[in-house]
């Protein structure tokens, strides 16, 4: 048996009922509450500083900063102004953490955080299937942990759920705009008997959109050559998305966990572009473009977890995914004389990986932690390019092996983490070696129960994908040719952040300064090859270089009324051998709301900033949203909101491009969106209580995917 067929045989076990153990817990709080202490408390053992909401035990501590996390917990005041997750984080002092209500999405300073639930990582659906009055604590960093840094993500978000005892819980959320097809559901089920608890959650989305549009001026100049377009098109697109998930958790003791969990996320999208074009070499055209695309990734693990002491655990994990996508898309072209011209992708992906992970974590008694552990993940992509047959491979072998230590001194807390990132990439016709560092430095000084002040510093590598390193040429229009660069280098990432807070009362302010330089960035551009042809590739350039300064101001309780802001000024430089582009751009957004008895009226808006990409500059997506609640009683919550007000033009993304080859400006706006009327209804309802799982830590699938889709 060949090495790729005991791969495949291995991926399909794990993720089809391999044995796994994974992790848990983050190495940040492993001095903080053990498992036997959350197994056995009730809620009656919750601090007397909590208060009473409808039989739900709320805490109304304020934001504390513990070492390298920000503790809070949300208010009664505040949960109970709060139908969904989304809603109550639109609450919390938690500074450079954006939650959008529309898209129900939560982003830190631009990017995803990485999310534990009760110690296991999950996606926004898990969250989104949360009720506000389950959630006890939330501890929040803008920088993430070395021992989740080799994941790309961008900040950290750590939620704890109160603790119950044997019983069950059924939490069910949907909304529907009257105006259109915009459909989103969460639901969940979750029950506890004794040492078992199983959870059953679903979360759909379907969109069907008809008023999309499209409109772009652009031009291609070569030395010899120069077109200019101008074309407008109507681009309708539907999707159904569905999230389904069965987690099944067995503590036999307090000191043993073992859990396995299956997830599975069939995906639809569908588009046709309807558009005419002018062009200054060929006359007008029409164009018709449809695109198809079925995704489905299916996974499991199974883990074990071990308390030796109070200060020691170990942790292990082995996880298993088949990812099965199928991309149609084809671009065709409708001549005046006659003529018509077709540019297809159509495509395969396969992904079949195994990641494992092994995890130490050593508390000394004199406030000093150490950890380590080790990463890997194997992994074999295939793109089958349909109608030349042509087959893209790459094998990856990618290990990540790090060490951390932590202590305080006094009111001053030092954390060092540094890790070795090893990457063997194979792709048939080139073997690519990556070894790279990966290195944290946090620090947090507690001034006084008013002022804290942190700082950090990071260093992360990153390596080019599938899509970038695959030598295949792909026409897709008369003018423009695609194509992989198989000599790609790796990025590497150098981020300094300080970042000062204040907090008196019911006010808190909170500032960051920061500062990020990328080596060999790898971004798109394009150069022209000759007889009237242009090649889009992905190059290094220089460096890439940003700057932040961001201020937060959160206000809540005055009289049921509250206020989150955050505001933010951004620069950007990217640099190549023979240009340099540079942008700067403001972005904001705030939250205001107002609670009296089972009533809520909040208003959210977003104001957005541009962003760059190489020559690419787009902008955020725009929004806002009025809506008003009523809570009857504590199983039922009735909505209605207004998204996008006034705006008759609904969802805009202008962009721009300032390669001095292909100048373009785009324009796109989703006009089913505007002035969007959308009801909401809420229902949930348990019996006996819930209790709470050991922290751990769980990958639960591989979401990585090998195929450039245009």
């Amino acid at each position: 048996m060949t090495r790729t067929d005991r791969l495949k045989t291995l991926a399909m076990v794990a993720a089809f009922g391999a044995a796994a153990l994974t992790a848990s817990a983050q190495e940040t709080k492993n001095d903080s509450v053990k498992i036997a202490q959350k197994v056995v408390e009730t809620t009656d053992s919750i601090d007397a500083t909590t208060k009473m909401l409808d039989n739900v035990t709320v805490s109304a501590d304020a934001p504390m900063q513990v070492k390298d996390m920000l503790v809070v917990r949300p208010s009664a005041a505040d949960v109970k102004a709060s139908s969904t997750a989304i809603s109550l984080f639109q609450k919390l002092p938690l500074p450079g953490l954006e939650a959008n209500p529309i898209t129900r999405a939560l982003s830190v300073d631009g990017g995803s955080p990485y999310i534990l639930i009760n110690g296991v990582p999950s996606t926004l659906n898990d969250l989104n299937a949360l009720q506000p009055k389950e959630i006890d604590k939330i501890e929040y960093s803008r920088i993430t942990p070395i021992r989740y840094a080799s994941n790309g993500n961008v900040g950290f978000l750590s939620i704890t759920l109160k603790q119950r005892t044997d019983g069950g819980d059924v939490y069910l959320w949907g909304r529907s705009a009257v105006n259109t097809v915009f459909v989103n559901a969460d639901l969940r089920a979750s029950y506890h008997q004794q040492a078992s608890q199983f959870t059953v959650s679903y979360s759909p989305s379907w969109r069907n959109y008809l008023h999309a549009y499209d409109s772009k001026v652009s031009s291609y100049i070569g030395h010899d050559f120069r077109v200019d377009l101008t074309s407008t098109d109507r681009n309708p697109f539907n999707y159904h998305y569905h999230t389904m998930a069965f987690k099944y958790d067995y503590a036999p003791n307090i000191k043993t966990l073992f859990t396995a969990t299956f997830r599975a996320n069939p995906t639809y999208y569908g588009n046709r572009a309807i558009g005419h074009t002018f062009d200054s070499v060929t006359g007008e055209y029409d164009i018709r473009i449809h695109t198809k695309d079925t995704d489905f990734s299916p996974s499991l693990d199974l883990f074990f977890r071990h308390d030796f002491n109070d200060n020691n655990s170990l942790e292990a994990q082995i996880v298993g995914t088949i990812h099965r996508d199928h991309y149609r898309r084809e671009n065709e072209y409708f001549y005046p004389d006659g003529l018509e011209q077709i540019y297809a992708t159509n495509a395969e992906s396969r992904r079949n990986s195994l990641i494992t992970e092994v995890s130490y974590i050593h508390a000394f008694h004199d406030g000093t932690q150490l950890s380590g552990g080790f990463q890997n993940t194997l992994s074999d992509s295939h793109n089958k390019y349909l109608y030349t047959g042509y087959r893209a491979k790459l094998t990856e072998n990618n290990n990540y092996i790090y060490i951390r230590a932590a202590r305080n001194f006094g009111p001053l807390y030092l954390s060092l983490g540094t890790g070795l990132k090893m990457y063997w990439m194979n792709n048939a016709a080139y073997k690519h070696h990556y070894i790279q560092n990966l290195s944290t430095l946090q620090a947090n000084w507690r001034i006084s129960k008013k002022w804290n002040l942190s700082g950090a510093f990071t260093f992360v590598p990153s390596i080019p994908s599938l899509s970038s390193l695959t030598d295949y040429p792909q026409q897709v229009s008369p003018y423009l040719i695609s194509n992989g660069a198989a000599d790609l280098k790796g990025s590497r990432s150098v981020y300094f952040q300080i970042m000062p807070s204040y907090q008196y009362g019911k006010v808190m302010v909170a500032a960051r300064f920061a500062y990020n330089n990328v080596t060999h960035p790898v971004i798109d551009d394009i150069r022209y090859i000759g007889n009237h042809l242009f090649l889009s590739q992905s190059i290094n350039a220089r460096h890439s270089r940003n700057m932040w300064g961001d201020l937060s101001f959160r206000l809540s309780g005055v009289a049921g009324f509250g206020a989150n802001i955050n505001l933010g000024l951004t620069h950007y430089e990217t640099a190549a051998t023979d240009w340099t582009d540079r942008l700067t751009s403001f972005n904001g957004s705030f939250t205001l709301w107002w609670n009296h008895g089972p009533v809520t009226l909040s208003y959210w808006r977003k104001i957005p900033g541009k962003y760059m990409s190489g020559h690419y500059v787009g902008k955020d997506e725009n929004g806002d949203a009025l809506q008003i609640e009523y809570t009857p009683d504590k199983h039922w919550t009735i909505g209605a909101s207004w998204m996008y007000m006034f705006d008759t033009k609904g969802t805009r993304y202008p962009s721009w491009n300032y390669s001095s080859v292909n100048p373009t400006v785009s324009d796109r706006y989703i006009k089913d969106n505007g002035n969007m009327i959308v009801l909401s209804v809420t229902y949930n309802t348990n019996f006996g209580a819930i209790f709470r799982t050991a922290r751990r830590n769980l990958n639960n699938s591989d979401n990585e995917s090998s195929l450039l889709k245009l």
